[in-house]
């Protein structure tokens, strides 16, 4: 990968799929397609920490299949681990 070096030193996790293993692709090419919304390619991704958690509120919050297609925040019981989110 073109800039893993760069990538690491700056501390973030670098995860890649192990070979033989379609379904750890599976999700990493779902999330990818998520975040292809709001981060076309070409387009530099802004470091506003505001967008940012907009961002991360939006993809978090999507309606699930496995909650029958209902959002996190619909479901009694269900609430967000952070206790300033205002998910």
């Amino acid at each position: 990968m073109a800039g893993h070096a760069r990538i690491t030193a700056t501390g973030l996790p670098v995860y890649s799929a192990r070979p033989h293993s379609p379904w750890q692709r599976g999700s990493n090419e779902n999330a990818n397609r998520i975040l292809r919304e709001y981060f076309p390619k070409g387009v530099p991704i802004t470091s506003d920490p505001t967008y940012l958690a907009m961002v991360a509120s939006e993809i978090n919050d999507r309606p699930r299949k496995i909650h029958g297609w209902k959002k996190p925040s619909e479901m009694p019981g269900m609430r967000c681990p952070r206790r300033s989110c205002s998910c």
